[in-house]
């Protein structure tokens, strides 16, 4: 389906005039701007979406609402965060922690390796760094002697609210091992029975920043391990290319670069030891 069937179908139903050409610019500019390339079937998602932006700022029509993003910086962090897709869970894609649990940690502490740098791209709500930060809770990693920490960033400003506050409702913890959760986090009393937090001593050894992959990243040092999963499925192939190389040049020897069950890090494939379940080390 093409994007001028797609707006035909909600042309009863939309509120604002949307045409082709709107939906066109729009993709110029995630992409441009952020790397993700908006397919013809998200443009009902896109139009709903920022539908809610112009009832919000009071703008009646595209055209307005794309001066606004263009001159105003906050306009723009909430334009790009209502088309951001955020989607995650604790220990998702579970042989990556296993990996970093039972291969990664031994393997650091048999080097007497203490200092810890791992990269959470993507972070979304942030259960994947707390997922790395219990598993590494669970073997004293983030305690003395250890230097431990995890930078977790994302596009989306407002799921990154998320991540730092940690709270997180109790069904999360149905799919957290019973030794990273007795580590992790914490059980809310009372009114609050029905909600997860994340213990201090987590929350203390993760950052969470905003961060546009396509720009300059901020990192000081090699790092021991990148998660970027489930993230490049929505970047043109030579985009992904790009980020695998800079992920490359960013590990240090031995690093490990772990991606989603459906992403592939294709001729890059050469500079990496491939592991197998889309985990890669630099040799």
């Amino acid at each position: 389906m093409d994007a001028i069937q797609a707006l035909c179908q909600i042309e009863e139903q939309r509120e604002f005039e949307f045409t082709a050409d709107d939906f066109t610019h729009i993709q110029e500019f995630m992409l441009r701007e952020t790397g993700i390339s908006l397919s013809e079937r998200k443009t009902a998602m896109v139009y709903g979406r920022l539908a809610r932006r112009l009832r919000r700022t009071g703008i009646d029509n595209f055209c307005e609402y794309f001066d606004l993003v263009r001159s105003d910086l906050d306009e723009r962090v909430a334009f790009i965060n209502a088309l951001t897709t955020n989607k995650t869970q604790f220990f998702r894609e579970k042989h990556h922690f296993d990996f970093l649990s039972n291969v990664l940690v031994p393997e650091w502490q048999q080097q007497n390796k203490h200092r810890i740098r791992i990269w959470s791209a993507g972070c979304s709500t942030g259960e994947e760094p707390y997922t790395i930060a219990s598993s590494l809770a669970a073997h004293g990693l983030l305690t003395s002697p250890y230097d431990s920490r995890i930078l977790a960033t994302d596009l989306d400003t407002q799921v990154l609210d998320v991540g730092r506050n940690g709270t997180y409702g109790i069904e999360a913890c149905k799919v957290i091992p019973d030794k990273e959760l007795k580590h992790g986090f914490i059980r809310g009393k009372g009114s609050k029975q029905e909600l997860l937090k994340a213990k201090p001593l987590l929350q203390k050894h993760i950052a969470f920043k905003q961060l546009n992959l396509m720009a300059t990243w901020p990192h000081k040092g090699p790092l021991d391990a990148i998660f970027c999963r489930n993230v490049m499925i929505y970047f043109e192939r030579e985009v992904q290319q790009e980020l695998i190389y800079r992920f490359w040049e960013k590990l240090g020897s031995g690093g490990i670069l772990f991606i989603g069950h459906s992403e592939s890090i294709g001729e890059m494939g050469s500079r990496f030891d491939n592991l197998g379940q889309t985990m890669f080390r630099k040799p």
